[in-house]
């Protein structure tokens, strides 16, 4: 018996020295931070009404990635095309540090920005679409201009991304789920939930206008 006592001691003393040493490197990154943040332009439309077109303070647990913490605060990576930290552009991919500067834009289509990093490789010249089961209506309004939309009720959101990548399509969506996915290049959150709107929107953000061809 004595001889069991001792065997399950020195198991239970070697258990406690491996959780120490985790909890010893596990720790450093656990430690909470806190960034100061700012969205600017149409961005403020996704963010809760207290953090709209102000600085503000957001405070993180861990090393999350500035595309974790702009979809925290329930912005799409793909409505972002800029990032500066402290100043300097950086990618999705940058790991936020304690009292970083962030401000986060839209697509900028009036300011010269040369020589700045922007987040997407290439814009889609000839925009095609895919759109979600919440978009049947602005679907017809779309295709009655001449853009190629592909729209299905059964699609599931892989089978939208896949098209997306695929056909080189821009998302269209009522789900931000959708667009918070790492694979998603072009997409867009439409905001409005009356058709009429809808198309308004799209056609304006992504300047379609010169580009319709009525049947």
């Amino acid at each position: 018996m004595a001889g069991k006592i001792k065997i399950i001691k020195n198991q239970f003393s070697a258990i406690t020295q491996i959780l120490i040493i985790f909890g010893v490197c596990y720790f450093p990154y656990v430690m909470p931070g806190v960034v100061n943040i700012r969205f600017y332009e149409e961005l403020n439309l996704l963010l809760d009404k207290k953090h709209r077109k102000t600085k503000f303070e957001h405070h993180y647990r861990g090393r999350p990635t500035v595309k974790d913490v702009i979809e925290s605060l329930g912005v799409p990576h793909t409505e972002v095309d800029m990032i500066l930290v402290d100043g300097e552009a950086v990618d999705f991919s940058y790991l936020v540090k304690d009292h970083d500067e962030i401000s986060v834009y839209p697509v900028f289509e009036s300011f010269d920005l040369t020589g700045l990093q922007h987040l997407r490789k290439q814009a889609l010249r000839n925009p095609r679409f895919v759109l979600d089961v919440h978009l049947g209506r602005l679907v017809r309004y779309l295709r009655m201009v001449g853009f190629d939309c592909l729209y299905d009720t059964l699609f599931t959101d892989n089978e939208i991304i896949r098209i997306s990548l695929e056909e080189e399509r821009i998302i269209l969506t009522r789900d931000k789920g959708i667009l918070k996915n790492g694979r998603v290049t072009h997409g867009l959150y439409v905001r409005s939930d009356d058709p009429r709107e809808q198309f308004g929107e799209i056609t304006a953000r992504l300047h379609l206008g010169d580009l319709f061809k009525p049947f």
